[in-house]
């Protein structure tokens, strides 16, 4: 008897031992093009389609960090509501996530997918022709709903199409890197005039909606009779992190902070809204948004909250970190994109090898790895001077970025789609993308209520180095809670989620019979005794 880390292939792939082990089988199927993509062009233009999907979001937040400045000063921006046109956007799509994440679970993925870049298209015309603060703002978070839909249905199509193994490492990784390069589109304020920045990013989402719509699945819109609306919980969830947001956000900016009614106000009853939606994800919808299952896996909730801290991080450096590039150190927007070509390249560097890489080595040390850059790329901005050498200290900071940003994210989107079933895949996307962009919106309404609570008193210089070093305590915490949480596996070719399902179904006693050996090739009575940690990764197979 053979004791193997790969479960058998299920019966459906219809393959006997005879023919090829098990081992053999699930590492090949692990390499191999999935079945859905007839030619290679075919499977190019998919990956294409959906990274378009993370690029253009990242285009339309820290790209725009970029141009913020500009629009300060041409739209007349008050210094009270600057935060605004920046944080509306990511402050929509983390509100929403979970409920479209729900939409591609219960509809065809595709559809939502095609809905959400159409209506990022529209907003994204409509905002370039902005006139005032008040115009672009209600732009910004009408925007927000498109990658709110986009993002969790390409995720889902993803974590569907693709077995565990090298080959979706890469393909994560590819997906994963695209969002950096949103970044340089800021150059554009340095030429011309703001508005095309979002000509330019409708541009760019008419190109993907169209590859998409040629080559993504063709399917009417049908709504699944086994999936439904957790509308109690979606309405309480997205009411509880507008409002609580929001009252963290528009904090600093209040006329009288805290003491202003409305801000206590929202907070209290955001923090309720959020307390009932906790209460109704336990006890009440047969199909919560939220549902137990989806964190039974080990270590996934700190690993989940290191993440938010970690994303939070980043957050801080192309915002503040921009601003104090631009009017601290002098530089122009057309230098600090520049300065930061080197993120592009380092990410370019990281994905190649990540996808060569992530399949040998463990979790925990990825994970590390992505704490350390996250922290030390928030201690260098911290400790730079104004005059400060760009070799010596932005350059590895972006480096140290990409590090820090690109491994874990990547990673844990490839451990959570790996270990849950296709079934739930909208709701996987949803969940990760909810918490790296609420990671964003929330440590930069704090770092926005300590920037402008110490801009008086030290000015605005060091008020933005306040930022940086509430950034490092971020990646602080980030780091501790991956190096204790973090032990987790390399992503190695495996069975999906389903698979394992289908043979724990197999292996209860009362379904037993003689044929399931020759059918599994394996042992399915000793891996019915096994306790149900083992099962997750060990499947003992017989002779063949």
């Amino acid at each position: 008897m053979v004791v193997s880390t790969y479960p058998a292939p299920t019966k459906a792939e219809g393959v006997t031992p005879t023919e090829e082990s098990p081992i053999a089988r699930i590492e090949r199927l692990g390499h191999e093009r999935p079945a859905n993509f007839t030619t290679a062009w075919k499977e190019i233009i998919f990956v294409f389609s959906i990274s378009m999907s993370q690029l253009l979001t990242d285009f339309f937040v820290s790209g725009f960090t970029v141009i913020l400045p500009t629009l300060i000063r041409d739209l007349d921006i008050p210094q009270a509501a600057s935060v605004w046109p920046a944080t509306a956007f990511s402050l929509v799509i983390a509100g929403t996530l979970l409920v479209f994440s729900r939409l591609g679970d219960m509809y065809v993925g595709s559809a939502i997918f095609f809905g959400g870049l159409a209506w990022l298209l529209l907003w994204s015309v409509v905002a370039g022709f902005s006139v005032n603060p008040i115009m672009l703002d209600i732009c910004r978070a009408l925007q927000g709903f498109g990658p709110a839909a986009a993002l969790p249905t390409g995720v889902m199509l993803m974590g569907s199409i693709y077995r565990p193994g090298p080959r979706k490492n890469l393909v994560f990784a590819i997906y994963g890197t695209s969002a950096v390069f949103g970044f340089f589109g800021g150059c554009v304020g340095q030429f011309l005039r703001w508005g095309f920045f979002f000509s330019i990013g409708a541009i760019l989402t008419a190109v993907t909606l169209c590859t998409s719509y040629i080559l993504l699945p063709q399917k009417s819109v049908t709504k699944s009779g086994s999936t439904t609306m957790d509308y109690p919980g979606a309405i309480s969830i997205v009411c509880g992190l507008v409002l609580t947001v929001f009252a963290i956000t528009q904090s600093a900016h209040a006329p009288s902070s805290w003491r202003t009614p409305y801000i206590p106000v929202c907070f209290s009853l955001g923090i309720l809204s959020l307390c009932a939606a906790f209460y109704i994800e336990l006890r009440i919808p047969p199909q919560p948004l939220l549902t137990a299952s989806m964190f039974a896996t080990p270590a996934l909730k700190p690993l989940l909250l290191a993440l938010f801290f970690l994303y939070g991080a980043w957050g801080v450096f192309p915002v503040y970190g921009t601003l104090y590039f631009q009017r601290i150190m002098g530089a122009t927007p057309l230098q600090v994109v520049a300065w930061f070509v080197p993120l592009g390249v380092a990410v370019l560097f990281f994905s190649v090898l990540k996808g060569l890489i992530l399949h040998i080595v463990p979790g925990r040390v990825v994970l590390i790895a992505s704490g350390l850059g996250a922290l030390g790329s928030q201690l260098l901005l911290a400790l730079i001077p104004v005059g400060g050498n760009y070799w010596a200290w932005i350059f590895p900071a972006t480096i140290l970025s990409t590090i820090g940003i690109d491994l874990s994210t990547m990673y844990m989107s490839v451990f959570i789609t790996t270990a849950l079933s296709t079934s739930q895949q909208g709701l996987v996307g949803g969940l990760m993308n909810s918490v790296l962009h609420l990671g964003v919106v929330v440590v930069l309404g704090l770092t926005d209520i300590i920037q402008s609570a110490t801009f008086e008193e030290q000015g605005l210089g060091p008020s933005y180095k306040n930022t940086f070093w509430f950034g490092v305590a971020c990646g602080a915490v980030s780091l501790v809670l991956m190096a204790v949480w973090g032990k987790l596996p390399a992503a190695k070719s495996d069975m999906t989620a389903d698979e394992k399902a289908e043979i724990a179904r197999e292996a209860r006693p009362e379904t037993q019979n003689p044929k399931m050996i020759a059918r599994w090739g394996c042992r399915v009575d000793v891996y019915a005794s096994l306790p149900e940690p083992d099962r997750e990764y060990i499947w003992i197979c017989a002779p063949s």
